[in-house]
Formats: structure tokens, C-alpha cells, sequence
């Protein structure tokens, strides 16, 4: 998160790289996993630096409020981290918000599609996990018949090194 040096990548020339806080993030989380996806999200940004506005499904706020009470009692500075709650409208707050530089959602197609469009023609980051796949990429030098079978049973297993669900990209 300090950002990285590399001296003499050729003649007198070094690379920099300073990795510096955006402002305000915001999260959109699903109803069916109340804490994990949240933990996915505001952490991250507050550690680089950003504040945090967290959505919680309508559904189940109750553990993103739980998280919010923990790093008050912590220490956290108040404003920090912010919950709205709310559906469309609080969605729509957080796509349009200029104050609000970018979006994590996790969740439905219909929904990612949505927040991803709306979001970037306002000018955000987003990032949209969508339809509850594990992705993957197949390289175009990758043995093709032994792939896809593997990165199912992965998932099948619980095998964390292989890929379920594979979704191919083409890379040229």
C-alpha cells in the first residue's frame, strides 16, 4: 500500500508508483452473505486511506450495523465508515453522488448490470461481481481438454487452487 520503486528498469530510467486514496468508496452487499461480503469491501478501503459508505441488503442490515459498532468501540473516528440503508433510492444515491468516487456490489446480474452503468456514466470506479461465479482464464497455451474438467471438480471439492464455474476470455 506504499507503493512500489524499481530502480534502472533500463538507462536512466526509474519507475514509481504511489498508491494514494481516492476519497469516498461505497459498497452495495448482498442479502446472503450478511458479514463476509461486507468484510470484502470497507476494510480495504479504509486501510488505503478512503472513507466508507456500506449498503446492507434491506434484508439483514443487522450484521453490517454489528461491524460498525466494533470499530466505533475500537477507536474508529466517527465518519469514517457510514451505513445507509435503503433499496433503489439509496442505490441511486450512491451511483449519483459526486462526493462518491467508487462502487463494490456483489450480488444479482440484474442488479450489477445496472449499478455498473449507471455508476460509470456518472464518472465512478466500479467493480461489479455479478451471477456468483468463480472466474477464470484459460490461456490460449493451456491444455483445453484437461481444463475445463479440473476447474469443475475443483469447485466440486472445495480444491481453492482450481477454478469452478470456468467463464473463458480470450486474451488476443
Amino acid at each position: 500500500m506504499l507503493g512500489e520503486t524499481l530502480p534502472s528498469i533500463t538507462k536512466d530510467m526509474d519507475t514509481y508508483t504511489y498508491r494514494l486514496p481516492i476519497g469516498v468508496c461505497a459498497g452495495i452487499a448482498p442479502f446472503n452473505f450478511p458479514a463476509m461480503i461486507h468484510l470484502w469491501m470497507f476494510p480495504m478501503g479504509m486501510v488505503c486511506g478512503n472513507t466508507y459508505l456500506m449498503k446492507p441488503s434491506e434484508r439483514v442490515p443487522g450484521c453490517t450495523m454489528l461491524l460498525a459498532k466494533l470499530l466505533q468501540d475500537a477507536g474508529m473516528p466517527v465518519g469514517n465508515l457510514n451505513i445507509i440503508h435503503g433499496q433503489h433510492a439509496a442505490v441511486n444515491l450512491i451511483c449519483d453522488h459526486p462526493a462518491i468516487k467508487a462502487i463494490s456490489f456483489v450480488g444479482s446480474n440484474q442488479a450489477g448490470e445496472y449499478i455498473y452503468e449507471r455508476g460509470s456514466k456518472n464518472g465512478k470506479r466500479v467493480q461489479s461481481n455479478i451471477g456468483a461465479k468463480t472466474h477464470g482464464v484459460v490461456m490460449p497455451d493451456a491444455n483445453k481438454e484437461n481444463t475445463e474438467p479440473a476447474s469443475g471438480r475443483g469447485l466440486q471439492r472445495s480444491r481453492t487452487a482450481l477454478y469452478g464455474s470456468l467463464n473463458r476470455h480470450s486474451l488476443t
